[in-house]
């Protein structure tokens, strides 16, 4: 019964996405083409990972395993990839390339996950899933405001 509790919040959310996003007019927008080669692929990298572990985090919620929902949002939390690589050049062409709103959307994903990576370790289910709706929430808000030439299904 838990897990279909847990299920219908996953499709009653992706419907919410869905319908609300339906209803915007669309604006085709690509920060990454902004962006130098180099930060354009630590970007893509970034979001490779972040996908790969929230696909995993997805997976770990459904069947309680709260170690590994700990350990892969704690991943995303310590993905920083692009400021762990990035020269002081390299964060001047980000800082000049990129609006204010890219940078706030990107740090409140990695609070979200250190959020989840807690509720992973505290054993509470209710908290995961609530974090990770507003952790997906937030990657379609981004997504939609500032690559939807990237995902024009948003």
């Amino acid at each position: 019964m838990r897990v279909t509790a847990i299920t219908l919040v996953f499709v009653l959310f992706g419907l919410g996405l869905i319908a609300s996003s339906s209803a915007d007019q669309p604006r085709v927008v690509n920060v990454g083409e902004q962006l130098p080669a180099k930060l354009r692929g630590l970007l893509i990298q970034e979001m490779i990972s972040i996908l790969a572990a929230s696909q995993k985090i997805q997976a770990a919620i459904v069947r309680g395993d709260h170690q590994i929902v700990a350990q892969q949002a704690q991943a995303i939390h310590d993905s920083f990839i692009m400021a762990q690589e990035m020269t002081e050049e390299d964060e001047q062409a980000l800082l000049a390339a990129v609006p204010q709103g890219f940078l706030e959307q990107d740090e409140a994903l990695h609070k979200l996950s250190e959020e989840l990576a807690e509720a992973g370790r505290d054993k509470d289910s209710a908290r995961q899933v609530q974090h990770f709706a507003e952790m997906t929430a937030g990657c379609v808000a981004c997504h939609s405001e500032y690559a939807s030439a990237r995902f024009p299904g948003l």
